[in-house]
């Protein structure tokens, strides 16, 4: 598989260099490979602040040393890729690969409630097929994991390369607990984003029963996984969900199949849905 990591870093820095006024036109030339694939209406430039993007509209002093801490992500993004592929093939010899995978990295914006207090300061997007968009504000706690947020994302490229996506909740909550599960195996507990870690106790079995009562529930599935501030955010409506409450949900889901069959998460990839849930 061949990797392409945009040097993003060096053009958001370009662009801080720049006057204000100059910069919504450069950011709009760093996101155009991607515009097409966002099915969202309106500025490029609007999207990419509401989704938790720095800020092209002021300065902030703290982005230029933000995207120094950020260096070495490229390399990591590329290493653990090769790495992912190659856990991949040895597990499913035969397994549908993509043969190309372009990554685009944006700086976050500190100030940004739900990106900083919500999911922990970066987040991903894999769902175009040959895309992976992430974001992240670097910080102490998730700097060392930012890069596993790519191999989250491109599980997601592996499965539904293998098996077909259904807009479903079932298929969207086993999709989220497996890419986990995956970035677990593939690196051990601590690459683990927190988002499966986000809800406990008696706010994660209300709604586990919830959600899994909700399984063949079909149309906009992200209510269901990401939970009620996001689908707020986005103009949804609210159904009562924690927080990101469908990561864990599809985690444990997934961890009940992996214990009950003994298989791996690599090899779990390439199975419908039925068979994970069935020992879940």
């Amino acid at each position: 598989m061949k990797v392409i990591v945009h040097d993003t870093l060096t053009a958001m820095a370009g662009l801080l260099g720049r006057p204000p006024a100059e910069r919504a036109g450069l950011l709009r030339e760093m996101l155009a490979p991607i515009r097409e694939l966002i099915p969202v209406p309106g500025d490029v430039v609007d999207i990419h602040h509401q989704g938790g993007g720095f800020r092209v509209d002021r300065e902030d002093d703290r982005y230029l040393p933000a995207l120094e801490a950020l260096s070495g992500l490229p390399g990591e993004i590329e290493g653990l890729l090769a790495a992912a592929v190659g856990h991949m093939r040895a597990a499913v010899p035969d397994a549908v690969v993509p043969e190309e995978l372009q990554v685009l990295f944006v700086l976050g914006n500190p100030d940004d409630d739900y990106l900083m207090r919500v999911v922990g300061g970066y987040y991903g997007m894999g769902a175009a097929p040959g895309w992976l968009y992430l974001i992240a504000w670097p910080t102490p706690d998730n700097r060392a994991r930012l890069a596993h947020c790519a191999v989250h994302e491109f599980h997601h490229q592996l499965r539904h390369s293998n098996v077909p996506w259904e807009p479903v909740v079932g298929e969207h909550v086993i999709s989220e607990g497996l890419a986990e599960a995956f970035v677990r195996e593939l690196s051990g507990p601590e690459a683990m984003g927190p988002w499966s870690a986000a809800v406990t106790g008696e706010d994660f079995e209300r709604a586990y029963a919830r959600i899994v009562a909700d399984l063949d529930v079909r149309g906009m599935t992200a209510a269901w996984v990401l939970g009620d501030s996001a689908t707020v955010r986005f103009g949804g409506q609210p159904l009562g969900i924690p927080d990101l409450a469908g990561y864990a949900v599809g985690l444990r889901l997934v961890d009940e199949h992996l214990a009950r069959t003994g298989m791996s998460a690599a090899a779990s990839t390439v199975l419908p849905r039925g068979e994970i849930l069935k020992n879940g």
